[in-house]
């Protein structure tokens, strides 16, 4: 049997490491393997393509360059480590997916979403997430407390309308696809947030059986 493919998306500070320890421990209660990945990333090679997209640079990336980026870490990640999870029967959890790119390259730096639906109908016409978990939270928040992590990536580097602009995109898409997504309230504090994606992921297998 299929296993199922769980996805945690939101702005940086949103929480989604601390929240990502969550989904794991009820699914793999559940009697599941659990796969934990990432986005870009998740294997040797996608990894070392995360590296390029995230690093601060002296040269400017293009956004479209960014993008492509972004779906051949997408392409080896899910051939080399997503898929074969799927077919054991593993529930695959990642943090970030397309619905990412969409708010961030989309949203954010304002490519046309038929440019990323299109690469996605080339990498992943047959994949989607079976729950899809949106920590909502406004970039106030979220970027203060990412402040404190230490040094910032290429993204976290942005102003505060770029991800007023990805949050809203993000909430576009939970309202298009309400029965995927779950949209959780991640302004509170890590256990009350913790409880709304315990009672999701609770649902989601209560439908596939435990």
């Amino acid at each position: 049997m299929r296993g199922r493919f769980v996805t945690i998306e939101g702005i940086e500070g949103a929480g989604k490491s601390t929240q990502i320890d969550t989904v794991r421990t009820l699914i793999g209660r559940a009697g599941h393997e659990v796969v934990v990945t990432r986005e870009p990333g998740g294997t040797p090679l996608a990894e070392r393509i995360r590296a390029l997209v995230l690093a601060p640079s002296d040269e400017a990336m293009p956004a479209l360059a960014e993008l492509l980026l972004m779906f051949a870490a997408r392409c080896v990640h899910l051939e080399g480590l997503v898929r074969p999870a799927l077919l054991r029967g593993a529930w695959v959890v990642c943090d970030r997916f397309t619905d990412a790119t969409l708010a961030y390259q989309g949203g954010g730096r304002g490519l046309p979403r038929a440019h990323i639906e299109a690469l996605a109908q080339l990498v992943h016409p047959d994949l989607s997430p079976d729950l899809t978990l949106l920590l909502d939270v406004a970039p106030a928040i979220g970027l203060a407390r990412a402040g404190r992590r230490g040094a910032a990536d290429r993204f976290e580097r942005e102003h505060v309308e770029f991800f007023e602009r990805v949050r809203a995109t993000y909430l576009d898409l939970a309202r298009a696809s309400p029965r995927r997504f779950a949209v959780i309230d991640a302004s509170l504090s890590a256990a009350e947030t913790a409880a709304q994606v315990r009672t999701s992921v609770e649902r989601l297998l209560r439908e596939h059986g435990k």
